[in-house]
């Protein structure tokens, strides 16, 4: 009997010191609440997400010509994977900026290299107090693309050039005037280059440093391929001016070497699109002699093939 109360004995102090155990970790062991949302409290607007937007940039410059008109031009661009592609079809707009407001001047369309122009009327736009044109170029973004912008300041100027033959040296007389401010003034120190143009890019045949008086004489090489006529057209450039952006003025001289507009048959030779005879004898004897040793190759399979014994189809087998 000792021995059973015992054993009871123990087994009621082990179910208390495992009851005990479970009501320690019970309460110590961590746990979520959940809370019960208000129904009449606004959902808070989800954040826009444009980091899969492309973010496009706009390369502005504008050309100031003799005949008293602004070339705007825009090239839009955009980085994608650490490649650079132009964006054709797309609208920009341009916009002169002055004192009162902005004003839309007109727009471009972008072609496959991505360049949009617009020409505007110098004389009809205004200028600031300091004879200052700004203009700004406007992207205004689609579902794919962030809208971005780009400006620009120059001050009104003018080219001017005049040809001049002396003997047989043939010049260009070019002159830089500063006209913003209503007063010409030269402008001294610019570098102008003449250029002669091409049917691809212009050429590049002389340069010239203006003096005090905006003027500076620049030779023309002589014998420049001309038109059927010998005419070549000659333009004057101030490129890429931190205070007067790009100028340019042209003339057509009639001081080229005339070339003819026909087409006439080239010679044989091996720059032409006719090889000479011997090479094209040359070239027949070898695809002979290549696909001679195909044919051979093929007739004798062939042969070979008919050659084979014929396998008798009604044979017995002798083991049987």
């Amino acid at each position: 009997m000792k021995v059973v109360s015992t054993f009871a004995a123990s087994i009621k102090g082990f179910r208390i010191a495992f009851l005990t155990a479970g009501l320690i970790t019970i309460l110590f062991t961590p746990c979520v609440l959940f809370a019960q949302t208000d129904s009449t409290e606004k959902a808070a607007p989800a954040a826009k997400n444009d980091s899969s937007l492309i973010s496009p940039s706009i390369e502005f410059l504008s050309t100031q010509k003799a005949n008293d008109t602004i070339d705007l031009k825009a090239a839009l661009k955009a980085k994608v994977k650490g490649t650079i592609f132009r964006l054709p079809l797309l609208k920009v707009s341009f916009i002169q900026v002055t004192d009162s407001g902005e004003k839309l001047l007109g727009f471009g369309i972008t072609d496959q290299a991505g360049k949009a122009v617009f020409q505007a009327k110098a004389g009809s736009l205004a200028t600031d107090k300091e004879g200052k044109f700004h203009f700004k170029a406007v992207f205004a973004g689609n579902k794919a693309m962030d809208p971005v912008e780009e400006e620009l300041t120059i001050k009104r100027a003018r080219l001017e050039i005049t040809p001049a033959k002396e003997d047989s040296l043939l010049n260009v007389k070019v002159k830089l005037i500063d006209v913003g401010t209503g007063t010409e003034i030269p402008v001294p120190k610019a570098t102008l280059g003449i250029f002669v143009t091409r049917m691809f890019n212009p050429l590049k045949v002389g340069e010239g440093t203006t003096d005090e008086n905006g003027e500076a004489t620049i030779e023309i090489p002589a014998n420049l391929p001309g038109d059927t006529k010998g005419n070549i057209n000659l333009v004057v450039k101030l490129e890429e001016n931190e205070l007067y952006g790009n100028l340019e003025a042209g003339v057509c001289q009639q001081w080229g070497t005339s070339v003819s507009d026909k087409s006439n048959e080239l010679p044989r030779a091996l720059w032409s699109p006719h090889p000479p005879l011997w090479m094209i004898v040359t070239f027949v004897i070898l695809m002979m002699a290549v696909w001679g040793h195909y044919i051979v190759i093929i007739y004798k399979l062939f042969r070979l093939r008919k050659e084979e014994p014929p396998v008798p189809t009604n044979a017995t087998n002798s083991y049987l």
